[in-house]
């Protein structure tokens, strides 16, 4: 571990008033987008700095509400509170509509925007809206390997496949049979992470992308990469989306095997971050390359780091909160925006998906601010400050 942190450690850390001025920075610009994006949402990636406006109709539209949840959060404005009571309206008709959600990102979707409006305000508009996306998101398991399916309808052969994206939506499930006393939401997410866990981590602690399930035995088959820059690399996302959602899982049912593999899938993402600590979008690129950065993976793995260091023993929790800190810092540094003339995106420098000879992507948002970076830079600032309640 020590030789995993060397080249981090040299980075400065962050106090705590560079932490609240980034949260300042980071809410002012949610305050300014109110206007144009409280009855339409955010495209997932910006166009040259800037969102357009869409209906909800995307994956991803969970990740502004959530950030203007967090914003209510951090100043308890009111214009927040009701910007995010709106959006509640429209995640429930989509989920009664059943509009574009034949696919596993429920959680996305519900938990930062319906399950966080339940936790901070008691909407029962909101709680029925989140039971609702755990339904859809339940019929997604697959008794056959014991898994949620990612995408396509269910059982369909060429897409009977697992993706490590997945493990951010189990927390839905969770929740569910919380809040409803229905144990066979939580048993599905524990049965999907069991099936993730024995696939989508490679010997070296790197992680597939997605991961093929065989329909007659249960088995796993093969990984292949979907957003990668080969079947074999790490995507730097997808390596974050294993931290944060090992850490997730932990939280719910504190197996010890899952605190073991969150360390060693941090190690891999701490060990292969470039000197200014803002990984490329593939960790099959280092210091030097012109490859484009993804700062959103970084902002998700410091969200993962910060949740799961609860949990571990001393020596380890000040090992990892340094890492993330210096993590923390260089976003602060290199990627988030100050200038809204230049953008009206929070964090700079991310990448929804590059387009290589052996994945299956279009270049899409390169470069660009995303929603999800902006949301979990923000998180991983709430977090940083004070003992949070995940929305998660």
């Amino acid at each position: 571990m020590a030789q995993t942190m060397e080249h981090i450690m040299t980075y400065p850390g962050m106090d705590d008033a560079a932490v609240r001025s980034a949260m300042e920075g980071a809410v002012r610009i949610v305050r300014a987008n109110l206007e144009k994006f409280t009855y339409g949402f955010k495209s997932s990636s910006s166009t040259d700095g800037f969102y357009e406006v869409i209906e909800n109709v995307d994956w991803t539209n969970g990740f502004w509400t959530g950030a203007i949840w967090l914003a209510y959060e951090y100043t308890k404005e009111e214009c927040f509170r009701d910007a995010a009571l709106v959006h509640v309206d429209s995640f429930l008709e989509r989920i009664e509509k059943k509009t574009a959600v034949n696919h596993h990102d429920m959680g996305f979707l519900y938990s930062l925007s319906c399950v966080a409006a339940y936790k901070l305000t008691g909407s029962e508009k909101a709680k029925r809206a989140a039971l609702l996306a755990a339904d859809q998101l339940a019929g997604r398991f697959r008794e056959v390997g014991g898994f949620l399916q990612a995408w396509g309808n269910v059982g369909e052969p060429k897409e009977y496949r697992l993706i490590i994206d997945c493990l951010l939506n189990l927390p839905l499930l969770y929740w569910a049979s919380e809040v409803s006393g229905d144990p066979s939401y939580a048993e599905k997410a524990e049965s999907h992470i069991r099936t993730a866990m024995k696939c989508v981590v490679r010997p070296d602690y790197s992680t597939y992308h997605t991961y093929f399930i065989n329909m007659e035995t249960g088995e796993p088959d093969h990984g292949v990469t979907h957003q990668g820059n080969r079947n074999d690399s790490a995507w730097a996302r997808g390596q974050a989306w294993g931290i944060y959602g090992i850490a997730l899982s932990y939280r719910y049912l504190k197996n010890p095997e899952y605190m073991d593999l969150f360390c060693k899938v941090t190690d891999y993402f701490l060990a292969h971050l470039p000197e200014d600590l803002v990984p490329y979008w593939d960790f099959d690129f280092d210091t030097g390359s012109t490859q484009p950065r993804d700062s959103s993976a970084s902002a998700a793995a410091i969200c993962g780091i910060l949740e799961m260091s609860q949990y571990l023993d001393e020596e380890k929790r000040t090992v990892y909160l340094a890492a993330a800190d210096r993590m923390l810092r260089a976003l602060a540094d290199h990627c988030q925006n100050q200038d809204l003339q230049k953008s009206d995106g929070i964090l700079l420098h991310g990448t929804y998906a590059k387009k290589t000879p052996t994945n299956t992507c279009l270049d899409i948002g390169v470069d660009e601010c995303n929603t999800w970076g902006d949301y979990f830079f923000m998180e991983a600032l709430t977090r940083r400050m004070k003992q949070w309640n995940p929305y998660w």
